[in-house]
């Protein structure tokens, strides 16, 4: 005789069996590790952090900080502005980045979708992550073995974004390549099967749906060389004053110009220094910002 089923009584589920003790302490030393190796990690960031701020906040706080540059200064004297580098600083970057992005963008997209067996993306691979491992002032030298000594052109800001493109094209060819696969096969798939061509599964499909992190490569990778020094030290000159062409004269950055007022022993030059450290941290932070809101902005909806 079979037993009748009770419908509204609720449904068994599996029986777990509960986690062994052993398990319990692996899983608290891990995460006792990772948190220690966290804060370890964190405490030279907010030293390097307070430090600047401590010591430069007074500086930026002017507005002539902000509007004048240091044209008709002495050395001692206090006062001015990093109008000038700030300018050049921007100027080099965005110059750079309009230059290394489509050339970065571009490899990436061929690698990922084109050539990923053939002998000439292994080639590229291998270059790209040669590229990368390269020094600023291995960049900054040959630029100015060909800019300067073979097409005898003159030193200028130009020449340093292109000593600044060789260093920000690899980071947006890793970035954007990392971004590219792993877009779901399945959506190129779908694309293919409704007879759309590779090249608009490409531009209607694969770009729009890993824009978000790519821009995010690439603010990262321009925030990387606005950064570097020695390409400013060896294709411009430093000017104190404020330069708008980029092809030709002398032009600040606040690299170069943190460079130049090292040699200024006064309390002036100090505070330059530091005024120069945390003005370049700000506008990082901008970048870095800025792209978390493009990230945020251009992320595929799901509903």
């Amino acid at each position: 005789m079979s037993t009748p089923v009770d419908l509204h009584a609720p449904a068994k589920g599996p029986t777990f069996v509960g986690i062994s003790a052993g398990r319990r302490a692996r899983n608290m030393v891990a995460t006792t590790l990772f948190g220690l190796a966290f804060l370890i990690a964190l405490i030279p960031l907010i030293w390097v952090v307070y430090t600047v701020m401590s010591k430069g906040l007074g500086v930026v706080l002017h507005s002539n900080w902000w509007s004048e540059s240091l044209n008709g200064l002495l050395a001692r004297q206090r006062g001015g502005g990093a109008y000038h580098a700030i300018i050049g600083t921007l100027f080099q970057g965005l110059v750079c980045a309009v230059v290394a992005t489509p050339i970065g963008v571009m490899v990436a997209i061929y690698l990922v979708e084109y050539g990923a067996r053939s002998r000439l993306a292994r080639t590229t691979t291998f270059m790209v992550d040669i590229l990368t491992g390269v020094p600023s002032i291995v960049a900054a030298l040959f630029i100015y073995a060909v800019w300067i000594s073979i097409f005898g052109l003159p030193r200028s800001a130009f020449a340093v974004s292109l000593a600044l493109v060789l260093l920000m094209v690899p980071v947006v060819v890793r970035s954007t390549e990392e971004m590219l696969r792993i877009v779901p096969d399945d959506l190129r798939e779908a694309s293919y099967a409704l007879g759309v061509p590779k090249w608009k599964t490409i531009t209607r499909i694969v770009i729009p749906t890993a824009l978000s992190g790519m821009l995010t490569g690439v603010m990262l990778a321009l925030a990387r060389v606005m950064g570097e020094t020695a390409p400013v030290l060896i294709l411009v000159a430093y000017a104190p004053y404020i330069n708008f062409n980029i092809f030709s004269g002398n032009m600040a950055s606040l690299p170069l110009m943190m460079t130049v007022e090292r040699s200024n022993p006064t309390d002036a030059g100090v505070d330059r220094i530091w005024g120069a450290a945390i003005t370049l941290i700000l506008i990082i932070t901008i970048f870095q910002l800025l792209a978390a809101f493009l990230s945020k902005l251009t992320a595929p909806k799901t509903k």
